[in-house]
């Protein structure tokens, strides 16, 4: 239940703060004076969206904070799932900036507002005027039967059931699309593949192939001068090594005369033993180097086939043909196990489908049997509520599977003997719609382990009699939920436990809503207001004691 609740610098409201009683708490107030406002801050916990418009001061945050009692309501799976903290005592709040920003807390935990509306709508449920429009459509009337069945536990395997039968259907058409697309493009891409495949491309083999083309096409040239730099360093007649051999035997003769000569001769020698070794490595590339013009004639034909290969497929290199030549294998090995691929997906989409329909019949099952215990029992309670005439049918007829199941739920009601139930939208008034709605919550609230719930004037259009059934028949409800109830009427606000008045105060430069409990002599004030206006006569005070002694009276029994 909500236990407190508090408003800072939203609307016409500076601040307020509220605790309200564990059953049946009243709100009353001249029009304007701001019960709507109240109803519209605890819509924000609710997960509503909100603006700056809404700051009662531009320059300050709005701060909307409810502190709920959750033990014994069955939400602890929400918050794991959620990954929050789960505490039997849970703080609600929202706040907006000076810039429009919203930001949503659940035990000081950042939240969206999706995963806000999930938790919220599980501790409070708001009946408003727009729930009368509501009812008139068959999503909603599809909703109340499943709370009436109490179908949590259907519905969470059939919506398991139906996202995964949606994903097994949506894959399978995918691979169907394709299949098609693929089919098209197969003869193409399989002569591509086999092309690149027959050319049996190697990694870097074009550089190395270039390279060897270019010495190829260069031989004679190549060994000429090879030969002319072999003999200039190591000839028969007069070479290099032959002066440097006399450089080397010149030194060794004064070396033993001075350590600089001696490192001359040393540094003559190893340049005797390079130039040596450099004349051996320039005769095995001239005896390596052959002219062989069949070779090169090949080497040409397989550089010509990679660069038309190239330019066909834009490939900038052997590496990138060969990364096509992978992917065009993929697909053809793709297409060539469609028929397996497709196979196996159908198969696992029937089976999916198959579950569903057992999900669905589950569901459709337990809907159907509540549909003429409903039907009795808001008959029941429409007849105490002054149409013994009213008549509620409900129709369920089954389609294709949806989100919510393969049921469409249609309420057909009539007010009157003698005529035929038609749409709720046709045929019922405002009053009616009141009582009728106030039926469907009270016969929910045993249904639902919601701690707290709110009527936001369900009395209207009715009066008399009929008012004080209302009161009692929240008053009954607040037995096991907290009732907040904003009301215009005396005969309900005489059973409240606890009643807050809402007023304007205009003492200060800017006129603000404020929010009072009243006490024993101020409801009886209030309560004869409401009975006969401003200045209430001594027979309206008088009545309005009996009323709340008539309250007083039925609790203690």
């Amino acid at each position: 239940m909500l236990s407190h609740l508090l408003i800072k610098n939203y609307a016409l409201i500076d601040e307020l703060e509220l605790s309200p009683d564990r059953e049946l708490n009243i709100v009353t107030g001249e029009t304007g004076a701001g019960k709507s406002i109240i109803l519209g801050a605890i819509g924000l916990l609710l997960g509503n969206r909100a603006d700056t418009r809404v700051l009662y001061n531009p320059e300050q945050k709005c701060i909307i904070e409810g502190t709920f009692g959750v033990s014994g309501y069955r939400i602890e799976q929400i918050f794991e799932e959620e990954e929050l903290d789960y505490s039997d005592i849970c703080i609600v709040r929202r706040e907006i900036s000076v810039s429009g920003k919203s930001r949503a807390f659940v035990n000081d935990t950042p939240v969206n507002l999706e995963t806000l509306r999930r938790i919220t709508s599980e501790m409070m449920d708001i009946h408003s005027q727009h729930d009368s429009v509501l009812l008139g459509s068959n999503e909603y009337q599809l909703e109340i039967v499943d709370t009436y069945a109490q179908n949590e536990g259907f519905l969470r395997h059939y919506r398991s059931d139906y996202q995964t039968y949606r994903a097994k259907k949506a894959h399978l058409d995918q691979l169907q699309t394709e299949a098609s697309a693929m089919r098209k493009e197969f003869d193409y891409n399989n002569f591509l593949y086999e092309e690149l495949v027959k050319a049996q491309l190697v990694p870097d083999e074009q550089e190395s192939l270039e390279q060897e083309l270019t010495i190829l096409e260069n031989a004679e040239d190549i060994k000429e001068r090879l030969q002319v730099a072999y003999e200039y360093l190591d000839n028969t007649e007069q070479s290099v090594i032959d002066f440097l051999k006399g450089t080397v035997s010149n030194l060794a003769y004064i070396s033993k005369l001075s350590d600089q000569y001696e490192q001359l001769q040393q540094r003559a020698q190893s340049s005797l033993i390079e130039l040596r070794d450099l004349a051996d490595e320039i005769s095995l590339e001239q005896d390596r180097v052959e002219i062989d013009d069949t070779r090169a004639e090949t080497i040409r034909e397989r550089l010509n086939l990679i660069y038309q290969l190239q330019t066909k497929h834009q490939a900038k290199n052997v590496a990138a043909l060969i990364e096509l030549r992978d992917e065009l294998g993929q697909k053809v090995s793709k297409v060539l196990n469609l028929d397996d691929a497709l196979t196996d997906a159908r198969a696992q989409a029937d089976a999916a489908r198959a579950q569903l329909q057992t999900s669905a019949d589950a569901l459709s099952s337990s809907r159907k049997q509540v549909l003429q215990p409903i039907e009795a029992e808001i008959g029941h309670l429409l007849n105490d509520l002054g149409m013994p005439n009213a008549s509620l049918k409900i129709n369920a007829e089954t389609g294709k599977p949806t989100a919510s199941g393969v049921d469409t739920i249609s309420f057909l009601f009539s007010a009157n003997k003698g005529v035929k139930p038609q749409q709720l939208k046709n045929v019922a008034s405002g009053g009616e719609f009141s009582r009728l709605m106030m039926a469907i919550k009270y016969i929910l609230a045993s249904k639902r382990s919601l701690p707290t719930i709110v009527f936001d004037e369900i009395d209207a259009g009715v009066s008399g009699e009929i008012a004080i059934k209302m009161g009692n028949m929240m008053r009954d409800m607040a037995h096991s939920h907290q009732i907040i109830a904003i009301t215009h009427l005396h005969q309900i606000a005489g059973q409240g436990t606890a009643h807050y008045f809402v007023y304007k105060d205009h003492s200060a430069a800017k006129t603000v809503s404020r929010m009072k409990k009243l006490t024993l002599d101020e409801r009886v004030n209030e309560i004869a207001q409401m009975i006969g206006g401003k200045n209430p006569s001594p027979s309206a005070l008088k009545n309005a004691r009996e009323i709340l002694r008539q309250r007083a009276a039925s609790t203690v029994k």
